[in-house]
């Protein structure tokens, strides 16, 4: 058991702010010499870039539904080993969610920076901050920051609502100011690509300066990580209701230690302005199953890296499908790989890119078929399929339609019971929309890059 300081920042819904307090956090922290470690509730491909450049860490993912609760609870007892401080961002409204951040918070034992935006606020401020924390089955929410203050005078109005009243137990983190060169960019699918951010950097650092004028420079009380045995079901064999974990997880220093399956593999994995949703679980799983993993790009590569195997992730093919109809030799490689039998798992936007062509630009053509973007969302939830290589869980989140003559080999079905994401199949290429959790079944995942 490892004690080390830690606390869940959270927010009363979308769009208050959680993602920039968290990467200034982690920045201030690490500027006082700390070693900050930073978890994201929930799929999220995006928030994680930022997080990892504020901390200087691999920023993972935890969800109790898609990873497991084994999973999460062994990552952060990983983390809390030499880090000096754990951050956890919360996923949407403190109270959203099945199980919500609230939830979570609890069942983790962790305090909670509950994060609200209180540009068009000022009495209601400690009644928003009381009723998130009795809410239900209450959440453990010790401090709160308000976010977007138009002064000095506002701020003090806001936390003078925490005093002498009900909302009297949650103490006052500060407050921090109307900022546009501190916030953070987004389009359709979220926040920007940490990469594509080109002054991201700096933004993070001002917010981290405004944050150091607080009481946010100090740490919170520690919390007590407990270290998770390992799953009751072997790694090989998760099924969909399997708590996922880390497999038969020993001493710490590597996670898991179960048959290297792909021992003397090499998978080609893409990374670039396109292809850039990768969860670094799902890396260190491949290699602990013994993959080498070597890395291209569709964009700017003409020819593949020798390989056994193609990793194609989601990412935003859409925004680069000249250049990727201007790359013959990449189509040529891609086409002649699964031509031969080799294997390729092509992830949302890695699919689409598969297929003949998206929004009428000629694609890698490996898939019959075209996409088209449009404006309203096409897909969102939580995921879990049947494959022959075995049960897989993941996510899906896309403005994106296909038509295509294929048929499905299977059906990722939502957690939620209403709706799904085909599975498609040709020789060893597989595609969907689907996003999977390697960990949570690191045998499945395996034979997916098997012949």
């Amino acid at each position: 058991m490892v004690a080390t300081p830690a606390l869940l920042v959270a927010a009363p819904a979308s769009g208050h702010g959680k993602t920039t307090v968290v990467a200034a956090l982690a920045r201030l922290h690490t500027r006082l010499g700390r070693k900050v470690r930073v978890f994201k509730c929930g799929p999220d491909f995006l928030d994680p870039q930022i997080h990892a450049l504020a901390s200087g860490s691999p920023c993972e993912n935890i969800d109790f539904r898609m990873c497991g609760e084994g999973d999460a609870r062994w990552r952060l007892a990983r983390a809390a080993e030499d880090a000096d401080l754990i951050l956890v961002e919360g996923v949407m409204g403190l109270h959203d969610g099945e199980p919500s951040s609230a939830a979570l918070a609890r069942r983790l034992g962790l305090p909670i920076l509950l994060v609200i935006d209180a540009s068009a606020m000022a009495g209601s401020f400690g009644a928003v901050a009381w009723g998130l924390k009795h809410y239900k089955d209450g959440a453990p929410i010790t401090h709160v920051v308000a976010n977007r203050v138009g002064s000095d005078w506002h701020a003090e109005l806001c936390r003078d609502t925490l005093v002498g009243n009900s909302a009297d137990d949650i103490a006052w983190a500060g407050a921090l100011p109307r900022d546009a060169a501190a916030a953070l960019p987004e389009r359709h699918l979220g926040l920007l690509p940490a990469a594509e951010i080109a002054d991201l950097d700096a933004r993070i650092a001002r917010m981290a300066d405004l944050l150091a004028t607080t009481p946010a420079t100090g740490l919170p009380p520690p919390v007590d990580f407990a270290a998770v045995p390992p799953a009751p079901t072997s790694p090989q064999g998760a099924g969909r209701h399997a708590e996922a974990g880390p497999g038969n997880a020993r001493d710490g220093a590597t996670p898991y230690t179960f048959d290297k399956l792909l021992a003397g593999k090499t998978i080609a994995v893409a990374r670039d302005a396109a292809f850039c949703f990768l969860y670094p679980a799902n890396l260190e799983c491949l290699e602990a199953l013994g993959a080498r993993l070597v890395f291209f790009s569709p964009l700017a590569d003409a020819a593949l890296p020798a390989c056994d195997a193609i990793w194609l992730p989601g990412g935003y093919p859409e925004l680069h499908a000249e250049k990727i109809a201007a790359n013959a030799g990449m189509r040529t490689a891609l086409r002649t790989h699964v031509a031969a039998g080799q294997p390729l798992l092509a992830e949302c936007g890695g699919m689409m890119a598969c297929f003949d062509s998206l929004d009428a630009n000629p694609m890698f053509g490996l898939l019959t078929g075209s996409v088209r973007m449009q404006k309203k969302l096409a897909g969102l939830g939580l995921l879990s399929v049947d494959l022959p290589e075995g049960n897989l869980s993941g996510h899906t989140f896309h403005y994106s339609m296909t038509e295509t003559p294929l048929a499905p080999i299977a059906q990722a079905l939502k957690s939620t019971g209403k709706g799904s994401e085909a599975i498609y199949r040709h020789k060893r290429l597989t595609a969907s929309y689907m996003h999977c959790y390697f960990p949570a079944n690191p045998a499945a995942a395996a034979r997916l890059f098997l012949p």
